[in-house]
């Protein structure tokens, strides 16, 4: 499946300006919903709603949802932040818990 399929089957998130991620008390990203990143605060949202934060099991299944887009992240570190993310975070990186920001 392509990304673009993905995203059709995740949730909305009009109800959202975005969401942060938080390593303890501090704001480790904050995601904008806005283009550029709305794809990004589908999927995290999507991880956080099943998992209740961003571990290492939600790494892993958002690398999946990524689809293409994670054969590019792994070849181009860097180029895609917010997948480079669950890259560390799928290898044994730290946890993050998340704040939603309403609209």
């Amino acid at each position: 499946m392509q990304f673009a399929e993905v995203l059709a089957g995740l949730p909305t998130v009009d109800h959202l300006a975005g969401l942060e991620l938080l390593d303890g008390e501090t704001v480790a990203a904050r995601l904008e919903n806005k283009p550029g990143q709305a794809g990004s605060v589908r999927v995290y949202h999507a991880l956080y709603q099943e998992f209740g934060a961003i571990d290492t099991v939600a790494a892993d299944k958002g690398l999946r949802l990524y689809a293409e887009h994670t054969v590019d992240a792994r070849a181009n570190p860097g180029k895609h932040p917010n997948i480079d993310r669950l890259l560390t975070l799928a290898e044994g990186g730290q946890p993050f818990s998340v704040r939603l920001l309403p609209a």
